[in-house]
Formats: structure tokens, sequence, C-alpha cells
């Protein structure tokens, strides 16, 4: 039987409506991926002649993509038992604020990215209170690394419809936990085409090709600015007695922490620039060595063909309880090793970041020496495990294929 007027104008007013995806995700690295991530979807779906409606709790970036902010999470954010407690209430008031809004604006698929605490919380309450909503879970947390807690992985596979994975070992992992993987290899592939070389980086930002530089990375958290900054400057000050007319540049990946960057900066008298937006990457790229926290931001630096040494530190009395009480233990910290789970970079942990330390294994990368040759040789394996250009797109496609069977 035909339908009548009304309900075949019902039929296609739904057909023709925007398909609506939410999108959980925190801190500065969630807000790149996530970016990245909408970016591509808006590109797919208007190959497949459609139109989405995407809001986020997320930052500036995925707003400048095209998604709608509901909450600006890449402050909230940290590592560590210590470290976390500050943001818990904050976290759990944003989450209930966002279970009130997603019972009266139901999405029609959810993507979480990374971000394991709040993401998980989120999780358990969608698949309770909206079952039918598919839950895709694209950069999943490293339980592949740190798998000391099994119940984040158990609750990770029965919450999500699909895993989308980043890395080879992160499919691995997951699908042999009963997840629904796919994996895609690793956006920042994507990212990093045509960025400038060294040279085009030193003409862009003044500096000569004779000069040393040295890019400063140490903090996209505040609890890397009380543990790490200090360290990394100290260091930074030491390199100065080996290198005299060194410039140190220092891509800012937050700008709320611009101040503390600045006092350090004139505490330690330091010669430094810094550097936001679009230089963030030419600062990279213009530098003989990075000296940086541990993060995505590592592959950036790898994937620029910058040798780097990754410093990561936590409370010391989180670090005794991680160790002592739940005998957390990891192969490595750096994305960059976990891709191959080779240690390609320096890694100095917890007590290692002395400024001593680093400047001992920061030097011999200056240098044409057999180290840097090395790492520079390994860079090129790891880039062969991040997987083809078009990473995005693959995610992209994955996500709306289960929309378009919704």
């Amino acid at each position: 039987m035909k339908p009548e007027p009304e309900t075949e104008a019902t039929i296609n007013q739904e057909n023709n409506r925007p398909w609506r995806i939410f999108i959980g995700t925190g801190e500065v690295s969630g807000d790149l991926q996530g970016s990245l991530l909408i970016e591509a979807l808006n590109r797919q779906a208007g190959a497949m002649g459609k139109t989405l409606e995407i809001f986020a709790l997320g930052g500036d970036r995925m707003a400048a993509a095209g998604a709608t902010i509901w909450a600006d999470t890449t402050a909230i954010g940290s590592v560590g038992i210590l470290e976390s407690l500050p943001y818990i209430l904050p976290t759990l008031k944003l989450q209930a604020k966002i279970y009130q809004y997603l019972q009266q604006n139901p999405p029609d698929l959810v993507i979480l990215i990374d971000y394991v605490g709040p993401n998980l919380r989120l999780g358990n309450y969608l698949r309770r209170h909206f079952p039918q909503v598919p839950i895709v879970y694209y950069i999943a947390p490293q339980e592949w690394v740190w798998s000391f807690n099994h119940k984040n992985t158990s609750e990770i596979v029965k919450i999500c419809d699909r895993i989308i994975a980043i890395f080879p070992e992160e499919a691995r992992y997951y699908q042999a936990k009963g997840a629904q993987v796919t994996w895609v290899g690793h956006p920042l592939i994507d990212l990093m085409q045509g960025a400038a070389n060294r040279e085009q980086a030193r003409a862009a930002l003044g500096i000569d090709a004779s000069q040393p530089a040295i890019a400063l990375l140490p903090a996209s958290r505040r609890q890397e600015i009380k543990y790490l900054l200090p360290v990394i400057f100290a260091a930074a000050r030491e390199m100065q007695a080996h290198l005299p007319n060194v410039q140190f540049v220092i891509p800012l990946s937050n700008p709320m922490y611009r101040q503390d960057i600045e006092k350090a900066i004139a505490l330690f008298k330091l010669p430094a620039k810094i550097l936001t937006g679009e230089n963030n990457h030419l600062g990279i790229a213009a530098a003989d060595l990075a000296i940086t926290k541990s993060g995505t931001v590592n592959l950036e630096i790898a994937l620029l063909n910058v040798p780097q040494v990754v410093t990561y530190r936590l409370n010391p009395i989180s670090a005794w309880i991680l160790a002592k009480l739940f005998k957390f233990s990891i192969p490595f910290m750096s994305p960059v090793n976990l891709v191959l789970m080779k240690s390609i970079v320096p890694e100095l942990l917890q007590d290692r970041v002395t400024p001593a330390n680093i400047v001992r294994e920061s030097l011999p990368l200056m240098q044409n020496t057999p180290q840097r040759e090395q790492l520079l040789q390994d860079y090129q394996k790891m880039r062969q495990g991040l997987g083809e250009i078009g990473a995005c797109d693959r995610a992209a496609q994955s996500i709306l294929a289960i929309l378009a069977q919704v």
C-alpha cells in the first residue's frame, strides 16, 4: 500500500536530515585528532551527498573544522593518580550536563577519541540509555601498552561497535580481545604532507642556516608545567655552554600556558622564541634537535625528521603507587618507540629526567654521530609502520558506512 502523503513526506524529511554525530575527547592531542577526523567526515559525507551535524566535547581546532563545541575539554586532563584529582569533580559535573543534553538531542552515532576515564564513563552511559546508537572508538586508550587494568580493556570492547585503530599493535591487541577493529594507519601522515623542510622553515623564521637551533616542547598539561618545564629549561641553559649561539624555539601547543613559559624563559635567561599556530611546525622543522615531553608531538617531530630526546615525569607519589601497588610497567612511553616496539628515540622517565641526563643524550644528536644516523634510519622504518596517506579518510569512510546501515 502506498504511504499517505504525510507519511511519505515524513520519510523523505527523515532521509534528508543531517546525520547527527557526537564526538567526545579531551586534551590538546584529542582536539587535534578530532579536527582531522571532522574534516574527513565532512569531506566523505559530501561525496555521498549527505550532510553532518557534529557536536562535541573538544577545543578550538575541532570548532574550526566544523563542530559545535558543547564544552572545551582541552585543559581538562592529566596522567597519574594525584594529578587527576583536581579534574574529577569538574569532569563529573560536565558529564552530568552532557548526559542531559544527549537525552534531549540523541545522536545517530557517537565517536570517542582516547581520553580513557571520561570516555569510559560516557560510553557506559550511552550503552545503557541509547543501546541502539552505534559507538565507535577512534584511537582507543593505550591499554595495549600498559594494560595493568584489564577492566578497562573489557569495558572498551563491551561498549564499542567498532574500534578504529591507528597503530598496528593497537589493532592486533583489541582484535585479540574480541573487538571489531579496523586499522586505518596514523592521521599524522596526512597532516605532515607538504610540511616545510629545514631550509624553508629557517628562512620563514629568520634563523641562519648555520646556527644551531633546538625546539623545546615542555608542556601541554598543567602537571608538565610543574614537573618537566623547569628541568627541560635548566638543561637548555646547560646546552648554551656547549653551543653559545644556540637559538631555542618553543612551539606553544596550549596558549593558556604562555605566561608560565614566558616567566621560565626570563628566569633561565634563554634566547628563545615562542611560536604559535602555523609556526609550530616551522619551529620543529627548523630545529637540529627537539627536547620534548612524551606525547603525540613526538610523532610530528619524527615525521619532520628531527632527532629528539623524550621526557616523562609524574608526581613522585603517583609514580610510587603505580609501580609498587599496581605493578605498573611499560615497554616504552613515546609513540615513536611504540610503533615498532623498538627503542628509536631516547626516553628519560621519572628520576632519570635531570638536566645532566638530558644534555648527555642531546649533544650526540646535535652532531654527525652514529647515534644520530641510527635514529634517522629508524625514523624511516617507523614511518612505514604508520601506514599510507589517507588514514583520516579511511576512518571517515568506515564511520559513515556504519551510519548508512542504521
